[in-house]
């Protein structure tokens, strides 16, 4: 059942990873602990996200570690609050989005794009009062003051019916005193980026007991704020956010490296690199990562990779160290080493 704590003993280790694998793939909320005499399977069995691998014979002092584990993980998935499903979520990651409940994020139809832009804006400066001549200088910078202001109420008009179209009209502009500007206000409706963020400084402590739900919150993160629409008022928390994600995925990776989960933190890094095709240092991560497992056409391609970014596109040389570590990996790989 779902939840519940397996100790998976055999004689045969292959079997023993065989039945982790099928619990894994029936259940994977399932903990899984191996119990075995064979010390050179630790690797394979952590790749399986087993909590622990003990071999025998288990000193009590030993056994009783693995249990504490156990319990708390087991306590800590039993404290963990279920998804809110009964509420409408706004998205903005990569796109505006609505999704209401029961159904999928579907991408919104606006009137016009100022109308986007201006909701996009109001929702990054939720509940606070928005000046008109914030909005006016923003949106329409070269008009007259008369035009721009229709502009700007013919905008609202059109949010408040795209809303109700979408029924998301728990969603609502308000007039502030004196029509001295706007405020908007959600209602029950969720944010996915406030909640991803939350979610993701809940988590105090990284290791075997938190690092699958890390990696799950790390994957809702689908894109980066508001990406899709360039709007140079959002990029302070669109890299806010984007260096916090960054952050919390190296560490992930780093996470499983020392525990010999190889491939999990070369997906980490690919991950990285998909979003962030500028950082250069997961290029160098990946490098050392496929050299640690072996996978010489790899490191080639990840050099290549760098290579190619930096000095086509960027006209930059790759950086000192990374050219040294590459030539020196080049002379070791000739005579059949690796590098640290």
């Amino acid at each position: 059942p779902c939840g519940y704590a397996v100790f998976v003993g055999f004689s045969s280790v292959q079997q023993a990873l065989s039945l982790g694998r099928q619990i894994q793939n029936v259940s994977s909320d399932t903990e899984i602990v191996f119990v075995t005499s064979y010390e050179q399977y630790a690797v394979e069995a952590f790749e399986l996200y087993a909590l622990d691998y003990l071999t025998k014979p288990v000193p009590e002092e030993r056994l009783h570690q693995t249990i504490l584990r156990l319990q708390k993980k087991m306590s800590y998935k039993s404290a963990r609050p279920a998804p809110d499903t009964s509420r409408p979520i706004i998205h903005c990651f990569h796109q505006l989005q609505f999704q209401l409940p029961g159904m999928g994020a579907k991408p919104v139809k606006w009137r016009t794009s100022k109308a986007q832009e201006l909701f996009a804006y109001l929702l990054h400066h939720r509940d606070r009062v928005v000046h008109r001549s914030v909005l006016l200088e923003l949106l329409w910078p070269d008009l007259e003051a008369d035009k721009a202001a229709k502009q700007l109420y013919s905008a609202i008009y059109f949010i408040r019916k795209t809303l109700k179209q979408h029924q998301m009209d728990m969603i609502s502009i308000q007039n502030a005193d004196l029509e001295v500007g706007y405020r908007l206000n959600i209602g029950k409706a969720r944010v996915d980026a406030e909640e991803w963020e939350s979610a993701i400084k809940r988590i105090a402590v990284l290791d075997a007991s938190t690092a699958e739900t890390c990696e799950r919150i790390l994957n809702d993160y689908s894109g980066h704020y508001l990406g899709n629409h360039d709007y140079l008022w959002a990029e302070h928390e669109r890299e806010r956010l984007r260096l916090l994600w960054l952050h919390h995925m190296r560490k992930l990776s780093e996470f499983y490296a020392r525990q010999g989960s190889l491939q999990k933190s070369v997906q980490l890094y690919r991950r990285i690199q998909q979003l962030l095709p500028d950082e250069e240092e997961s290029y160098f991560s990946l490098m050392k990562l496929y050299d640690s497992i072996g996978d010489r056409i790899g490191v080639e391609e990840q050099y290549l990779l760098l290579k190619t970014k930096l000095e086509r596109e960027l006209d930059m040389p790759i950086s000192p160290s990374i050219h040294h570590w590459y030539d020196s990996w080049k002379l070791k790989d000739a005579v059949g080493g690796k590098l640290p």
